[in-house]
């Protein structure tokens, strides 16, 4: 099995280096792909759902730690589920100028990377289903395997890869890992594009919005 040991090992294999410096750096190595493939992939594995308590009377919602975007933002209201709409601060302003003033929520607006706002400002206590995108658990010797190391290892192991030959001043090799790379990342965001159709269904845009996807494009 894949795991933070077996990834270390491996690129110390590849590499052909034991060297106190390099071993030493290894975990900055994982650590920037680990960061890369948050920020490359979108994939059903970096989502996470998040049950929340959305007060009366409160505007404001402090995301989860480590929320890289909002997927979605749902309100179980009397027992009926509400999906809130993405809309701009601009836009929340527009329609409900006034937060004292309370009703159902019907959008939500990002304030900061930590907070989001909803409008209209809720009524009552309600309960609340967060879809968001976030970073795995950090790679450590403690926390050995996570969805990179188990799904996705051919992209974590060449982006490690890429910063080891970066840290050896291999620049030559840099190139190689980089393309090696770039394609076992194609390879997973095709499955996610799988992953978002079944067998009897037409390829869906994951924006939500008008379908962009061509059939049998790629």
């Amino acid at each position: 099995m894949t795991d933070y040991t077996y990834l270390v090992n491996d690129i110390i294999s590849a590499c052909e280096n034991d060297g106190t410096e390099f071993l030493a750096y290894v975990p900055n190595m994982v650590n920037r792909s680990e960061e890369r493939l948050t920020r490359d992939l979108d994939d059903y594995g970096l989502v996470v759902q998040t049950s929340i308590a959305v007060s009366a009377s409160n505007a404001e919602i402090t995301l989860p730690t480590g929320t890289r975007i909002v997927k979605n933002f749902n309100l179980i209201n009397n027992g009926s589920k509400i999906n809130l709409l993405l809309k701009t601060d601009e836009f929340l302003n527009a329609v409900w100028p006034t937060s004292a003033s309370t009703e159902v929520p019907r959008y939500y607006s990002r304030v900061t990377d930590t907070r989001v706002r909803l409008a209209p400002t809720p009524a009552s206590t309600s309960d609340g289903i967060l879809m968001t995108v976030a970073r795995p658990v950090t790679l450590t010797s403690a926390n050995p395997t996570n969805y990179f190391t188990e799904i996705c290892y051919d992209a974590l192991f060449n982006a490690s890869m890429v910063e080891a030959m970066v840290f050896t001043k291999n620049f030559s090799a840099v190139q190689l890992f980089e393309q090696r790379y770039m394609q076992a990342v194609e390879t997973l965001r095709n499955q996610a594009r799988r992953t978002r159709r079944d067998d009897m269904a037409a390829p869906a845009s994951p924006a939500g919005a008008d379908n962009t996807v061509i059939a049998y494009s790629n």
